[in-house]
């Protein structure tokens, strides 16, 4: 299957971004660019993690509904949420109201507390999961990776939830650990630029 398509603006682009309006902008701007920002890393994973069992397309048309309602995905704040907050978020029609999904969120938050006190950063643990350039499947040809295996392991293993080896994958995908786009994809080249200019922490 073509995992490219011509856009309107005459460049070839991942098919992807054409299945929704919403697509092509997240595309072009945030899909595959290296990321070492705490909070946004924080809140991916969490919004990987209500997206399980859902469309993406769901999740980022919510996305700013999901951004008020967890201060901003500021783990700091969200670890000390009790059930008071549990209750505010299961009444709020602006997100995914899935119980065990934003008590993951909770959970996860006071799990990323503890990971930057040991490792100093979100970015420093997550980033040595970035695989090889020579051990990536061709782009957009795999929904998993040794790699997401490990490093879904390895969260569950300190306690993290909703962190399965697809959700996980799907992480590095748009965190940037992985260039995933098409090969003739105009955005590749620029992502990769990002990629090669990033200082890992």
């Amino acid at each position: 299957m073509n995992t490219v398509i011509i856009e309107e603006d005459g460049k070839p682009r991942c098919r992807w971004c054409t299945a929704a309006p919403e697509f092509l902008h997240y595309h072009d701007v945030e899909w595959g660019f290296p990321v070492v920002d705490d909070i946004r890393l924080f809140e991916k994973i969490c919004l990987e993690g209500f997206q399980s069992g859902l469309s993406w397309r769901t999740i980022l048309a919510k996305r700013e509904n999901f951004r008020l309602a967890f201060h901003g995905f500021d783990f700091n704040k969200i670890a000390s949420y009790t059930e008071r907050d549990v209750a505010r978020l299961l009444a709020n029609e602006g997100i995914v109201r899935h119980r065990g999904k934003i008590e993951a969120v909770i959970n996860n938050a006071k799990r990323a507390k503890e990971m930057v006190a040991q490792e100093g950063s979100l970015a420093a643990f997550l980033w040595k999961y970035e695989p090889a350039t020579g051990d990536l499947a061709p782009p957009q040809s795999a929904s998993t990776s040794s790699e997401s295996h490990t490093l879904s392991k390895d969260l569950k293993k300190l306690g993290w939830k909703f962190v399965g080896p697809t959700t996980v994958y799907a992480f590095m995908q748009a965190m940037g650990l992985i260039n995933d786009h098409a090969d003739t994809c105009v955005i590749r080249e620029q992502a990769e630029r990002a990629r090669q200019q990033l200082k890992r922490p």
